[in-house]
């Protein structure tokens, strides 16, 4: 146990990201007597760089190379991160010691005019902040102008509410997170808008081999959400998944089996690769692997070249 001093979590400064952090130390203090747990605020290069789409400035990653230093330099114990911005191969050193029960993973339409996306007339301006969400809404919704949208979840508003855009696309975990649960228009089903790799989950990294903090994260560990995520997260990093890669995947368990759903797609949506599988939730990456084969099949490889995975 920590008795001589605090336990330390490396987080990012957005409002999302303390929110998950300060969810994680509660959470730790209420389970472990005595322990004291602070937070460590940074700000990442993906918090930097605003004025650029992910996709062009390394992807993802962005968000966590900071708190991995801090780890490695032993200014922090742990990390909490949103588990759809972890690469899917962690750096020599680290490892993801658990995954926390999983929040609502789909996509949410928020929109100050409209209270769906059918609703959108031709040319509508949509902001999203992924090519998973931009080649999906271009398949379905052809006639809508698809634009990006950086910032952290209250400028994405702000950027809404300024009159921007006719509607934004956000993650409904965060905004429910963050007490804006009421700005959602309309949820969006995994048949809508499949979600990426993750989404809904956090993510706890610490430096690997680190027996005490593992020990104490064990009861934030949610297996059911562990073995989702690892199915599809092993289908992203199957085919290279990250930002330039328009790929989605999301996992359930039903009736003690798990069942998988993928995409693969071109930005323009006009290549649109569907595969499913299921099986054991004891062998999840053997999952992953399969539905990845089967987007392979398809023609996976192709789209992946061209995009230069």
């Amino acid at each position: 146990m920590f008795t001589d001093r605090p336990l330390i979590i490396a987080t990012r400064e957005s409002a999302l990201a303390l929110w998950q952090a300060n969810h994680v130390r509660d959470r730790l203090m209420a389970l472990h007597t005595g322990l004291n747990v602070e937070l460590l605020g940074m700000t990442t290069q993906g918090d930097r760089i605003l004025d650029v789409t992910l996709n062009k400035i390394g992807g993802k990653g962005l968000f966590v190379k900071e708190l991995e230093q801090a780890l490695q330099d032993g200014r922090a114990d742990l990390a909490v991160h949103s588990l759809k911005d972890v690469p899917m191969v962690l750096p020599d050193g680290f490892s993801l010691a658990a995954i926390g029960e999983r929040e609502d993973p789909r996509d949410a339409f928020v929109s100050n005019e409209y209270k769906k996306l059918s609703e959108l007339p031709p040319g509508s301006v949509v902001g999203t902040s992924s090519l998973r969400r931009e080649s999906q809404l271009r398949a379905r919704y052809p006639h809508l102008d698809i634009q990006p949208l950086r910032g952290n979840v209250n400028t994405r508003l702000r950027k809404l509410d300024e009159g921007m855009y006719a509607a934004i696309i956000l993650a409904a975990a965060g905004l429910k997170r963050l007490g804006f649960e009421n700005r959602i228009a309309a949820l969006l089903e995994p048949e809508q808008s499949l979600p990426a790799a993750g989404q809904g989950a956090l993510g706890i990294e610490i430096r690997a081999g680190d027996e005490k903090v593992q020990t104490l994260l064990l009861p934030l560990h949610h297996p059911e959400t562990a073995a989702c995520v690892r199915a599809e997260r092993e289908v992203s990093r199957q085919l290279g998944g990250s930002c330039q890669v328009p790929l989605g995947a999301y996992a359930i368990i039903r009736d003690k089996k798990l069942y998988l759903r993928g995409f693969v797609a071109t930005p323009d949506g006009k290549a649109f690769l569907q595969a499913a599988a299921e099986g054991s939730p004891e062998t999840p990456e053997i999952l992953g692997q399969q539905l990845a084969n089967a987007l392979r099949e398809q023609g996976a490889d192709s789209i992946l070249a061209n995009l230069g995975a």
